[in-house]
């Protein structure tokens, strides 16, 4: 018989108090926000997110403000 965990991500740290679809949705969008987004000034991945709001591209050493989880926010 398999285990009866199962892995929960950077969520795990709510436990039962959240709702699974609720802890489904922080670990879709705690994903988006540390991978390595486009930079708007030379359009290559390398922006990484600072902290809420302020980027900074590790390419060409630009710093500037943006969505707060991610750059190029579908909507």
């Amino acid at each position: 018989m398999g285990s009866k965990l199962k892995k929960t991500k950077a969520a795990g740290r709510f436990g039962v108090r959240a709702g699974t679809n609720v802890r489904n949705r922080l670990n879709q969008v705690e994903a988006l926000q540390r991978k390595k987004q486009t930079c708007p000034y030379c359009n290559r991945p390398g922006a990484k997110r600072e902290s809420v709001g302020i980027w900074s591209c590790r390419r060409c050493g630009k710093r500037f403000a943006g969505h707060a989880y991610m750059l190029n926010r579908q909507t």
